[in-house]
């Protein structure tokens, strides 16, 4: 399950690197990394996503919340949206 919640979120980002719907999944996936500093991520910012990509922050969170935001698939996973958005 978790590697196919990351898959669609990686595979979304990529779609479009430089959208604000990526933006935003990134700025979140980025956020829940950091859990040590609470996660900080605007909720209100969740208005701005259409439903798809509503859909897949709320998967994020729930991923999160798990325990599933480290490790090596997490990892792999950020590194890839991290190259994709660079790109651009």
């Amino acid at each position: 399950m978790t590697s196919s919640i990351l898959e669609r979120v990686a595979a979304h980002i990529e779609a479009a690197p430089q959208s604000a719907q990526a933006l935003l999944l990134y700025a979140l996936l980025s956020t829940l990394a950091h859990e040590s500093s609470g996660c900080m991520f605007k909720l209100t910012k969740l208005r701005e996503m259409e439903p798809a990509t509503r859909e897949l922050a709320y998967a994020l969170m729930e991923l999160m919340a798990d325990g599933g935001n480290s490790g090596g698939d997490w990892d792999a996973t950020l590194a890839r949206v991290d190259a994709a958005i660079r790109r651009g």
